[in-house]
């Protein structure tokens, strides 16, 4: 049977009916990356003879009769800084490199109660800092759609992994915008959930106060199917809320635009945005009001003249205390000096990349006396003010859609050349991390020369479950995302 191409659902649905095994599954997956990644460097940890030997487990389970799981069977990829037991994690930096966890993240765990099966490390921009995934020690993923352009970042391996069709799931971290960035690089649908509503607990962090663990698939069914498995609370996250969850899958089943107030956001330049990207707002709002939805235009002028730089100082500062503890000492990677101070500075030159280099030393200056109260303290009142203006937008609307990136997939390189315009490409995505909100980043069709188009959608917080069952409705007007055409030539 050709399982290229199955969504997650109809993985677990044929491993529990017996029309195939997990097994077949996962070395099916497997045989497509050991095919292809050589060009195209999604993945960087495969995990070969454990993913195999958890498949078998599963298919035993099936074969005495029990319940395997939402799941089982089910091959997918993490992004390296999610800690994997007895699997490398590295952050994709020399830091970590060759640093084995001792315990797996909880969303890792949740995901193999529900038998899905973990077959590798998915590559990232060093450090979750990046919106290229070309920081990474193991070398920059390409985009399965076009080779000459990125994937996205920070999360880019993972979305390539689902867009090349290596599996149709993978997990990633959304600090601001790291897996609904690259999935709209990628053509595939992402999510950043309600902050709180995942635990970020054995997530290699970033910025605390704005980490979250998102779910990206080929279609929003399997996106609601995730949600159910890892949307729960986790005593060892205390801002993972533990509250009764409704369900995802659900909601996604109904599908439905009736009756919704949607609003589009105004105020920028909507010709500052690629041609196709603005279409495809147009599209997304068409296909609304054909639902049944009613459509009126919002301004947010707090959030989007300030949004960028409250984010940067937020979460500059927060990073730079967190990778404090990388000392060449207590952890990471370790030089020798003359002193204490040279040990200090030779290991954290050598084992930090430039960029993660560049977004401490930022962060420090943010936190010294001075720059703190005139920088970081207003940053988070600006916060507070673009989190009430959420507020107040959904007490008039359900939905909110707007930009994911000013522009279609950036060219390879184009990091180096203008990183002030990767920060500035931030503008629309950075929003529903300062806020909390649930966002999902849903594909919108290709245009000629094969470059996916998409928009983002928000609501309110832990309004997660609405909003599925909105991106539910657009993607079946528009159609899912298929899976790239992969070559290995050179």
């Amino acid at each position: 049977m050709e399982l290229l191409g199955l969504s997650a659902r109809e993985i677990a649905a044929g491993v529990k009916a017996k029309k195939f095994t997990a097994e077949e599954a996962v070395r099916a997956s497997i045989e497509r990356i050991k095919r292809y990644d050589k060009k195209y460097n999604a993945i960087v940890a495969l995990c070969e003879e454990e993913a195999v030997a958890s498949a078998k487990r599963v298919d035993e389970a099936v074969a005495r009769g029990e319940e395997p799981g939402a799941l089982c069977g089910v091959p997918y990829v993490v992004k390296d800084n999610f800690c994997t037991k007895g699997i490398v994690t590295t952050c994709c930096s020399k830091m970590l490199k060759g640093w084995v966890p001792n315990y797996d993240a909880t969303a890792v765990e949740k995901m193999k109660e529900a038998g899905a099966v973990l077959i590798g490390k998915a590559n990232m921009d060093e450090f979750a800092m990046g919106s290229t995934t070309e920081s990474s020690i193991f070398g920059a993923t390409l985009n399965p759609r076009d080779r000459t352009r990125v994937p996205g970042g920070s999360s880019g391996g993972s979305a390539a992994a689902v867009a090349a069709g290596y599996v149709p799931v993978a997990l990633g971290s959304d600090t601001g915008g790291s897996v609904r960035q690259p999935a709209a690089f990628c053509g595939v649908q992402g999510m950043k959930p309600s902050y709180g509503q995942i635990s970020r607990y054995g997530i290699v962090a970033y910025a605390s106060s704005l980490d979250q663990v998102g779910p990206l698939a080929a279609n929003v069914g399997d996106l609601a199917l995730l949600m159910d498995v890892l949307a729960k609370g986790d005593p060892n996250d205390t801002t993972c809320d533990a509250y009764e969850r409704p369900s995802f899958t659900g909601a996604a089943a109904k599908a439905s635009l009736a009756g919704k107030r949607v609003a589009l956001l105004t105020g920028y330049d909507r010709g500052s945005l690629d041609a196709p990207l603005s279409a495809a707002i147009d599209r997304a709002v068409e296909i609304c009001r054909a639902e049944g939805a009613s459509i009126i235009d919002v301004k947010l002028p707090i959030t989007m003249e300030h949004s960028v730089a409250c984010y940067y100082m937020v979460a500059l500062g927060d990073a730079s205390s967190k990778l404090a503890c990388y000392d060449g000492m207590r952890y990471g990677h370790h030089a020798d000096g003359r002193n204490l101070s040279e040990m200090y500075k030779k290991s954290r030159m050598e084992g930090f990349g430039e960029e993660v280099r560049k977004r401490i030393l930022v962060g420090t200056c943010i936190l010294t006396r001075g720059y703190y109260e005139n920088y970081f303290v207003p940053a988070m009142k600006v916060r507070q003010l673009i989190s009430d203006e959420f507020k107040n937008l959904f007490e008039e609307a359900d939905m909110l859609i707007c930009p994911i990136s000013p522009a279609l997939a950036y060219k390879r390189g184009l990091g180096e050349k203008d990183p002030v315009r990767m920060y500035l490409g931030d503008v629309f995505t950075t929003i529903a991390n300062l806020a909390g909100l649930p966002s999902v980043s849903l594909n919108l069709g290709f245009t000629a020369e094969g470059l996916p188009t998409n928009v983002q959608l928000l609501a309110p917080r832990f309004g997660d479950d609405g909003l599925l069952c909105c991106a539910a409705a657009i993607e079946r007007a528009a159609g899912a995302p298929h899976i790239a055409e992969l070559t290995e030539d050179d």
